[in-house]
């Protein structure tokens, strides 16, 4: 594995650059808004407040729905997170940089995410906000940022090459990581002569490709189909590690395992509201036309998997007992 982290720098170089770009803009934005709700610097200077959060009809003017239909989107722009556990398999001290990980992970979100929506909602109104504009370009252009569309657009292009470029990366290594485990292909665990999981990158840009075509035949819909049909597959995979940390604490009690000093708040009661979110996030998928179509996609995804599980049960049954090979190095493909 060490050959692959030595020569993906590139992909950490690329994504280093694409999070800058996002950061420095989230972060310009709340410097600007603190400056203008303290001192009344610019055109927003007279009517930015924090009380434009809860005026004007209040926080949920027109009842709980729009909130609670938008909680598809939500969801998937929360997507990533759960690789904070994949991690833990490969770091050297689970228990010391896992911790600092998720509190790192969590007050990042509330200061990039609840931050900067803070920061929209206190210097324009909610119903001075147009639905066909991005809620930033619209601030930056109030507070007399001419370039305001064009410097946003920007922004969101880098942050859609930085979701593909760690998509495609952890893809990889992951269908790298479970064909050397027996689970996947035997083809995704080879590595190319520079060290790269070339396989299991190519199968992830070929589905990605699905996205484009989705662009290319519906482009009004696409984006509802991607976020959507995503959105299954976070909450199946949230629901697993929720029910997995449940059978964990269980072994934890019968002795059969040993506890840790990292522990989920509130637990096990946290796990069942996690548990009857995801549940709430799904029934709310049937209500609309274009996000139901995740439902149609999930049984076919789950039977995929069902089979994909049996099948690799059956080839590790029948594979010779022992370790699995080692990695095959850049000095191995070379010497074929």
């Amino acid at each position: 594995m060490w050959s692959i982290s030595r020569r993906s720098g590139c992909s950490g170089e690329f994504e280093f650059w694409f999070a800058i770009i996002k950061v420095l803009t989230i972060v310009v934005l709340l410097v600007m808004a603190a400056a203008i709700l303290i001192f009344g610097f610019g055109p927003l200077g007279e009517t930015a407040s924090l009380s434009n959060i809860w005026s004007h009809g209040g926080v949920f003017p027109h009842g709980m729905a729009g909130p609670l239909f938008a909680l598809q989107v939500v969801v998937f722009a929360f997507v990533g997170v759960e690789l904070l556990g994949v991690t833990a398999g490969e770091s050297k001290d689970a228990e010391k940089t896992l911790p600092t990980a998720v509190r790192r992970v969590i007050w990042r979100i509330g200061l990039f995410y609840l931050g900067a929506l803070t920061a929209v909602m206190a210097l324009v109104p909610w119903n001075q906000l147009d639905p066909h504009v991005s809620p930033f370009v619209l601030v930056f252009a109030k507070v007399g940022i001419p370039a305001a569309a064009a410097v946003v657009n920007m922004v969101v292009l880098t942050a859609a090459l930085s979701s593909c470029n760690s998509g495609v990366f952890s893809t990889g290594r992951m269908l790298h990581t479970l064909a050397r485990d027996r689970h996947a292909p035997a083809a995704f665990g080879k590595v190319s002569r520079q060290g790269v999981p070339a396989a299991g990158i190519l199968a992830s840009m070929a589905v990605m490709l699905l996205g484009v075509a989705a662009n290319y035949f519906v482009p009004e819909k696409a984006f509802a189909y991607v976020t959507s049909v995503a959105t299954v597959a976070a909450v199946f995979t949230w629901g697993i590690i929720s029910s997995a940390h449940l059978r964990f604490r269980a072994a934890v009690r019968a002795g059969r395992l040993r506890p840790v000093a990292f522990r989920m708040p509130l637990a096990p009661v946290s796990n069942y509201f996690v548990l009857a979110f995801l549940c709430l996030v799904v029934v709310l998928l049937a209500f609309d036309a274009e996000t139901r179509i995740a439902l149609y996609v999930a049984p076919v995804w789950a039977a995929i998997l069902v089979a994909g599980y049996f099948f690799a049960r059956r080839s590790r049954a029948a594979a010779p007992q022992g370790t699995p090979p080692d990695e095959e190095t850049p000095e191995a493909s070379r010497s074929r």
